[in-house]
């Protein structure tokens, strides 16, 4: 269709955004975020445009995949200011779209992961389908569940939110409507951006809006464990649970234990806040800091340049985490501070 990374135009009655970076699985880079800044900001007050559509270009796979990594860890090798620049762009994008005054509608039909899930879970309606995989995967490189991680995963049913951070826990198809990420289920989204560009919301009549997850019959465990004070505590209730829950402890001894212990403060704050900026500001103070840590840098390097998958986390233990180093990614920023559009 393009050589643009997104392809925002008008059609119908909504302003249609396609992610077009295939090759990345649509992943996000600063420039798809400011371009889809400008077409929300364009669109905010144009009465010809009743609702946004936000899909990826058709025969690729990938809604969107997350957000530049890559670039992220390189920054943090410098000054981390180019990190911190993609981070404010992509943090003013999530808010615009919570607090985007028309209907703003995620067609995400495959991989839908960090980045990719602030441009789809703050939005109003959230198609899923067979291909849609979820999952905010940070804690396994060394990052935390961003993009509004903090104001969502505490939001939904019981404590899902804290086992999908920790975790990184992949959800498929139905489940993504079940946990209370999409709102909405179809078996085949071929032709539904143009139906509702041509027909409205109307369009989503007769899809599915609810659904019993394969993780139903884990929910006690889930809410009984995550629902801990403290890592260690979720941790040590896992490990005397069932097959599955022991599972999810072993899981949990392979992730990075900077990430684990701020991603459960990050989660319990955020669900006490009552502003989503707030919540935002929050986040740009721990991502600010976190992706110049060696902790980052080594996941990285583990996961996605070497792939050995043998992270040596910094520090290397639960037990020396301590309040103060978790403290630290929470305070102030003062003259940083992430401001809004």
């Amino acid at each position: 269709m393009s050589d643009q990374v997104i392809i925002a135009r008008k059609e119908g009655r909504a302003g249609r955004i396609t992610l077009n970076r295939p090759k990345a699985l649509h992943s996000l880079n600063q420039e798809m975020c400011d371009l889809m800044i400008e077409a929300l900001l364009a669109w905010r007050d144009d009465d010809a445009v009743e609702l946004v559509i936000v899909d990826h270009l058709e025969d690729t796979r990938g809604f969107c995949a997350g957000g530049d990594i890559r670039m992220l860890q390189d920054s943090g090798k410098a000054d981390g200011k180019e990190a911190q620049a993609f981070f404010a762009a992509e943090y003013r994008l999530n808010t615009l779209i919570e607090e985007y005054p028309k209907p703003y509608v995620a067609i995400i039909d495959g991989v839908t992961m960090g980045g990719g899930v602030g441009i789809s879970v703050h939005g109003d309606v959230r198609v899923a389908t067979p291909n849609t995989t979820f999952a905010m995967p940070e804690s396994g490189i060394g990052l935390f569940p961003d993009v509004g991680g903090g104001w969502f995963l505490p939001r939904l049913k019981g404590e899902l939110g804290q086992w999908l951070a920790l975790t990184g826990a992949r959800l498929k198809g139905k489940d993504v409507l079940a946990a209370g990420v999409a709102t909405h289920f179809t078996e085949d989204a071929t032709g539904l951006a143009a139906k509702l560009a041509k027909q409205g919301l109307s369009a989503l009549d007769g899809l599915e809006q609810s659904a019993e997850g394969s993780f139903a019959e884990h929910l006690s465990e889930i809410d009984g464990c995550f629902g801990k004070d403290t890592v260690e505590e979720i941790i040590s209730c896992l490990e005397v649970g069932s097959e599955w829950a022991q599972k999810q402890a072993e899981t949990l001894k392979t992730k990075s234990p900077l990430t684990l212990k701020v991603a459960h403060r990050q989660l319990r704050e955020g669900g006490k806040l009552t502003d989503f900026r707030e919540n935002m500001k929050m986040e740009y103070r721990i991502g600010s800091r976190m992706v110049c840590t060696e902790n980052f840098i080594e996941g990285v390097r583990a996961v996605l340049v070497d792939r050995d998958n043998d992270p040596k986390w910094v520090p290397a233990d639960l037990a020396s985490v301590d309040e103060k180093l978790v403290d630290s990614f929470f305070a102030p920023l003062g003259a940083d501070e992430l401001t809004f559009l």
